[in-house]
């Protein structure tokens, strides 16, 4: 693995999710808050690793952290913007050219395959590389340029606010679970918690791999 200093790293923390019942970033994983462990594998290989969320909620696990912008039009009040608003938030906070969005509850996340991920976006002519799964576009764990941010805040303020409806503003690099399959021999890297089964589940996979 090596060190990408073209690439600043930011996981979205998003709300409180209802059915998990506590923010999932919080969520305690192999000792330590997930989030904090998604920081720790991302860490050795970008420039910075920031968390876009509450202040009060993440700085005291030490991490640097920025609260979500609002991107309103004229006369909007929207505070519900969602994970684009996160992704602008980042884009617009950026200082390098490439930039790795996260979401704050994928427990699977290995740092081989962020590592690739990585590589092959620094190595791409389009303005995103995008994982592709059977369950569809995943661009909480993707690679985007930081000349995408005009342009996402400007859709945020037409009212915009799915992320994938905003991602046909740009040139795009799909990746898919062949593309990345020796980096991810399990198929799990990408599976995400939604629910306490979940993150059971995520819990007992943790507990099988330690020696």
């Amino acid at each position: 693995m090596q060190r990408y200093d073209q690439v600043s790293a930011f996981i979205l923390t998003g709300g409180v999710s209802s059915r998990m019942g506590k923010p999932k970033g919080l969520l305690d994983f192999g000792g330590q808050p997930l989030i904090l462990r998604i920081a720790r594998l991302i860490e050795p290989l970008a420039s910075t690793v920031t968390v876009i969320g509450p202040l009060e909620a993440y700085e005291a696990l030490g991490l640097a952290v920025i609260q979500d912008e609002q991107f309103n039009g004229p006369g909007g009040n929207d505070k519900a913007q969602g994970p684009l608003a996160g992704i602008a938030t980042a884009l617009t906070a950026t200082r390098t050219d490439w930039n790795l969005i996260l979401a704050c509850d994928l427990p699977y996340i290995r740092s081989e395959w962020l590592d690739w991920l990585l590589a092959r976006a620094v190595a791409s002519t389009r303005q995103i590389v995008m994982p592709r799964t059977a369950g569809g576009l995943e661009p909480l764990a993707a690679v985007y340029r930081r000349e995408c941010a005009e342009a996402i805040v400007a859709a945020l303020r037409r009212g915009v606010r799915k992320v994938t409806d905003a991602m046909e503003l740009f040139r795009v690099e799909f990746v898919t679970e062949r593309d990345w399959g020796p980096v991810d021999p399990e198929g799990r890297v990408l599976r995400n918690m939604n629910a306490p089964e979940d993150y059971e589940e995520a819990r007992r996979w943790l507990e099988a791999r330690r020696p």
